[in-house]
């Protein structure tokens, strides 16, 4: 079953780790196909950012996203750039830290499939706001099922440097926990 994965920022918020860490969850701890594509302005901090994955039971045969099935957002210029490519029915998960006023907008649109997480909040209590990609990869895994939490798990512990994957699964954690917070409050 083909699924199409987007995370959308700027640079220096770990968009294209994030695609990194889903591609290779899912192709070497998932048994599955998987595809990353990732697309950057010529800024190293602060431009326009995302990463695309396709994940497959199958190999891959086309490496696009046109239409993706999860759409990540990490700030509200990738919201006004990246929402209109969400297929019908498709999740859509935003940071409401850095992007808190797309909820009232999806809220004011129907969006079923709407997931709120305050990433940068969470990371922030951690102690490390760069964490922030992981604790939405957390939130992301536990929300859409496409990859295993074990597997994800592993894939942020050999992504990270060294010293700091300890805080990294933290992040990951926080956010995996979130999820099922929000679900039980619901």
């Amino acid at each position: 079953m083909r699924r199409e994965f987007r995370v959308a920022g700027f640079g220096g918020q770990g968009v294209i780790l994030s695609g990194y860490i889903v591609g290779k969850a899912a192709t070497l701890y998932g048994g599955q196909h998987a595809v990353l594509t990732q697309s950057y302005g010529p800024e190293a901090r602060g431009g326009a950012c995302s990463a695309e994955v396709v994940i497959d039971d199958t190999p891959v045969d086309y490496p696009l996203v046109s239409r993706p099935d999860c759409l990540v957002i990490l700030s509200h210029e990738a919201y006004s750039r990246f929402r209109d490519s969400l297929a019908p029915g498709g999740f859509l998960l935003v940071d409401t830290a850095v992007a808190g006023s797309v909820l009232a907008d999806e809220a004011a649109r129907g969006t079923a499939a709407l997931h709120g997480i305050p990433a940068t909040e969470i990371a922030e209590r951690l102690g490390r706001r760069i964490v922030a990609n992981i604790v939405m990869l957390g939130f992301w895994t536990a929300v859409t099922g496409y990859v295993s939490r074990a597997a994800m798990e592993e894939a942020v512990r050999t992504s990270v440097p060294p010293k700091t994957v300890d805080l990294n699964l933290a992040a990951f954690r926080a956010g995996y926990e979130h999820a099922g917070v929000m679900e039980a409050a619901a």
